[in-house]
């Protein structure tokens, strides 16, 4: 009663009026030492539609994380993050309401929803009538989640970031919209009157956006109560520290309150940015409704500049002062547009954060249109020299929306925010978008899309906006058709890709054909050029497979296609044609050192000067790759690598060439095909020539991007030719031979439950087989790690010499003889490399009796936890060789998992040849995984992103 007084209390003070809009207040008792939160809040929601509503929705996203199985903690299990999973159940948060009355003080019956337990329905006793409010008061108890799940929360020094802690109603438009917390910071909510009444420890000091009002102290518990309120808002975050490090900016416009930093950087420094950010905002977006901006390092930490403005500050190349202004612009647009422009955040997006990157693309284009993509790097010896110091900063958000259209893992802008993968949310999706407001921008050249975004700002600010009252409003400001934006653009996941297909010259003019390559109706710009001048620019629209367009003759040397780099094309490789010669007037040869950006002024090639450690047998090798890959992916891809081995005093070496068609909008997405060669050594003195023509089809999920499953059907003819020298230490156990191979493989990848499954079909003249793979791993409720492998494989048929055992199955090392496995030491009988284990065939790690099958084999692997990286496995099978019965094997010992799949230890004990750990030389019956390609290990960066 006392809380519900001080809420009544609240109400008078302020003097809000309830049936004027939502409302809530919100009296809060924060307990630091239990680190939970006493909540008695009132809120009053209006139904500002024609319908009747006999139920409302709340959002109580605090208790997303009760448990291990909420949307919260699944979507940190999609981005390979165990952090939650492994948490103790004190460090994750929930809510327990323990009444939900009406203003008679009448009970209200509630529930949480089963697919969204941090949603709550709430039963109205009366039916809530058009334009009329109800009043609901809540009473219920927080455990504040630890901050290191998503950065909210209970940090280790015991302060307190909250955001989405208070519970807050849905919005209702004729639906309910309602979604549970994935870590998007996304929130639904409509705008209210807020007052918050915070009793916290006296040591602590609250900041908050909402403008502060009163604190009263009491002596007798050591604690203050402070009183925040603010109209129309729907933030709510509020930060509770025992040293605060803000700052507190006054300008002319509004208050910047900020703890983002940059270190060495004077405070009247970082006044004069602050007061020049918010005059650019105030001019572009319009008059701040607020007294006060906060602009938490939180906020940029969860959406920073990506690239090098994250290298470590010894290294950055880039100003202090331009970094610290780029940090604090960016964040600061993100809150701008978010707390004026109300768009559902989880369905519309791309509007607000697309607006963010447009506006840093001017802002840079204004203030600094000569700063480098490399910043300072691109003046230094060496660098310099690179196509990627040449390019402006603002070229990086074409870069990073490629990447990944490149890669065909792209999503169309308009998809919901829960379901972009983490590199269309955090990076892609939001540089596609601004970059094609900027597109949209230059192709409006009849009037300024700039000017007009800043009208429909101000006119829309604090409204409930849809993104039709954008496209409307846009539309209705140029003549131009920019229909294709709103279709092609944002709702599909079309690519941009045209090329100049002929130039022909007349005798007064000049006749130029433009191929549009895609199924499209987006624009291309088209200039024309003289002596790597502009001397001319035009648009040419609606370009349906091919257009011809007549030009007068004049002094144009070369046409070129978005020379200015402002459309996020797909392949700007054939964007050049020049009016006379040949096609190296197009596009002239070029020899570059080292990897690079591409250029579409030049046909590029790469050499690399390759100096490696091959393997025992090589020693160090030295060598070269020449090859036409860039930094971003190419459909075909050639490499040729020389190499001379100085211990084996032989020159060996590669090359491969790859074609891949990627395929949209279907479960095909992928067909790569093309050939590979090598000569290499496989022991002392003895070479292997392979040649392996191959052809993959790869199949995903194309409704669920999000998903990690893949299918991959591949078929492969694999050729192997060896000679051996004078000093080969090896005999031929069978003669060369040639392999058919069709497997298929089913990959589901988690961190939480991981699956693998494989069939394989090999055809050769002496043998053909059959083989089964499936493996099974699941980190429990528990937190036990549970690993579990089956192998089976059978001879069709077996001609293969009967003394060797080089086709054969094998128990515990494969003898690799389509040399697919990355062996440190591939002949290896003894010594460290012969110790090296690849989980493959058998699994076993124990160096049995009768270590091969030739004519079949069933095997089963199990592991699981003892503490931590230590596990405990045991092996079991059954070999069956020719005129042999059927033997059963087994093994069992210590496993330490350092970094699954990459770095693992096996520590015998107890097989088939008894207790090993008694048994002379142990130390050579420990078996270690040890992965040294580099492309293998950034996968475990890769798979959080992708």
């Amino acid at each position: 009663m006392i809380k519900h007084l001080i809420i009544t209390v609240l109400f008078v003070v302020f003097g809000y009026t309830i049936s004027a809009q939502n409302t809530m207040t919100v009296a809060a008792d924060i307990n630091v030492d239990t680190k939970t939160i006493s909540v008695s809040q009132t809120i009053v929601y209006k139904n500002e539609t024609t319908d009747v509503l006999n139920t409302i929705y709340l959002n109580d996203w605090n208790n997303s994380y009760s448990t291990k199985s909420t949307p919260l903690a699944k979507r940190f299990e999609e981005e390979f993050s165990t952090k939650f999973h492994l948490a103790k159940n004190e460090e994750r948060g929930f809510t327990v309401v323990t009444s939900i009355k009406n203003e008679t003080e009448t009970l209200l019956e509630f529930d949480r929803l089963k697919a969204h337990p941090d949603v709550i329905k709430v039963d109205l006793e009366n039916p809530l009538q058009a334009g009329e409010s109800y009043t609901l008061h809540l009473n219920y108890q927080l455990l504040i989640p630890d901050a290191t799940f998503t950065d909210y929360g209970v940090t280790k020094t015991n302060d307190f970031d909250l955001k989405y802690w208070y519970i807050t109603p849905a919005v209702y438009d004729g639906e309910w919209h309602y979604y549970s917390n994935k870590n998007l910071d996304d929130l639904f909510i409509p705008k209210s009157d807020i007052t918050l009444s915070i009793t916290h420890p006296r040591n602590y000091k609250v900041t908050s956006e909402l403008n502060f009002n009163a604190t009263t102290f009491n002596n007798e518990k050591n604690t203050q109560t402070t009183i925040l309120s603010g109209k129309d808002r729907t933030d709510t975050y509020l930060s509770l520290y025992k040293f605060p490090l803000y700052n507190f900016v006054q300008t002319d416009d509004f208050i910047i309150v900020s703890d983002i930093k940059e270190k060495g950087l004077p405070g009247p420094v970082k006044a004069l940015i602050t007061d020049k950010i918010t005059r650019y905002l105030t001019k572009h977006l319009g008059t701040y409704p607020h007294k006060q901006l906060l602009v938490t390092s939180i906020d940029y930490q969860k959406d920073p500049l990506y690239g090098l403005n994250q290298l470590p500050p010894f290294f950055r190349p880039f100003q202090e002062d331009f970094q610290y202004e780029l940090k604090l612009l960016k964040t600061a647009l993100k809150k701008y547009i978010d707390n004026v422009l109300l768009l559902n955040p989880r369905k519309e997006h791309w509007l607000s954060e697309g607006l963010q990157v447009y506006y840093l693309i001017k802002y840079v284009e204004e203030n600094y249109p000569d700063v480098k993509l490399l910043g300072t790097l691109a003046d230094v010896w060496g660098i310099k020299s690179f196509h990627a110091a040449d390019l402006n900063f603002n070229f990086q958000y074409y870069l990073y929306s490629m990447e990944i259209a490149r890669k065909n893992r792209d999503q169309p802008l308009t998809t919901s925010k829960d379901s972009l993968t983490k590199f269309n949310t955090n990076i892609a999706g939001k540089y596609k978008a601004g970059i094609g407001l900027n597109y949209l921008d230059q192709f409006m050249d009849d009037t300024s899309l700039s000017d007009h975004i800043t009208d429909f700002l101000k006119s829309k600010q604090l409204e409930s906006v849809a993104l039709s009252d954008f496209e409307t409003f846009i539309s209705s400001k140029t003549s131009k058709d920019i229909r294709w934006f709103f279709t092609d653009y944002l709702n599909t996941r079309k690519k941009i890709d045209f090329k100049i297909s002929s130039v022909k010259t007349l005798e007064d003019s000049l006749k130029l054909t433009i191929k549009n390559k895609r199924d499209n109706t987006m624009p291309i710009s088209l200039f024309k050029l003289k002596n790597d001048s502009v001397i001319g620019k035009l648009w040419v629209e609606n370009i349906q497979d091919t257009k011809t367009i007549t030009l007068a003759k004049d002094s144009t040397d070369k046409f070129a296609l978005d020379y200015n780099n402002v459309i996020p094309e797909y392949n700007q490789r054939d964007n050049y044609k020049a009016t006379q010669g040949s096609f190296l007037n197009n596009k002239p040869f070029q020899l570059r050192l080292f990897k690079d950006l591409e250029d579409p002024n030049y046909n590029q090639i790469f050499f690399m000067p390759l100096v490696e450690f091959n393997n025992i047998y090589d020693g160090l090798t030295l060598g070269t790759k020449v090859y036409n890959k860039t930094l971003l992916r190419k459909r075909l891809n050639y490499r040729f690598s020389p190499q001379y081995a100085t211990k084996s005093k032989t020159l060996t070496g590669s090359t491969s060439i790859f074609y891949t068609h990627n395929f949209e909008d279907q479960n095909l997405f992928d067909i790569t095909y093309g050939i590979t060669a090598g000569y290499q050594s496989f022991a002392t003195d003895a070479f292997f020539t392979r040649i392996r023509p191959t052809i993959a089809f790869s199949f995903r999920d194309d409704s669920n991007f999000r998903s990690p499953q893949t299918d991959q059907i591949m078929a492969r003819y694999v050729s192997i030719n060896r000679e051996l020298g004078e000093d080969a230490t090896v005999l031929l156990e069978e003669p060369d031979y040639g392999v058919f191979n069709l497997r298929y493989t089913h990959f589901s990848p988690g961190v939480i439950n991981y699956s693998r499954l494989s069939t394989d079909i090999q055809v050769a003249n002496k043998f053909s087989k059959v083989s089964f793979n499936y493996e099974f791993r699941k980190l429990t409720q528990g937190n036990r790690n549970i690993n579990f492998r089956f192998f089976a494989g059978v001879f069709l048929n077996n001609k293969s010499d009967p003394n060797s055992n080089y086709f054969s199955f094998a128990l515990d090392r494969p003898t690799d003889y389509l040399f697919d496995f990355n062996y440190l030491g591939r002949s290896e009988a003894s010594g460290i490399f012969s110790q090296q284990i690849i989980i493959a065939e058998g699994g076993f790690k124990s160096k049995l009796e009768t270590p091969f099958a030739n004519q079949w084999m069933t095997t089963a692997n199990f592991s699981t936890s003892i503490w931590r990286y230590i596990q405990a496995y045991t092996d079991i099978g059954l070999v069956k060789n020719k005129y042999v019965d059927p033997k059963f094997v087994y093994d069992s010992g210590i496993r330490l998992n350092l970094v699954e799949d990459y770095f693992e230890i096996y520590f015998p004990i107890y097989s088939n040849l008894g207790w090993e750990v008694g048994q002379p030389n142990y130390d050579q019956r420990i078996r270690f995984m040890f992965t040294v390609d580099p492309q293998v290990l950034l996968g475990l960066f890769r798979r959080k992103w992708y």
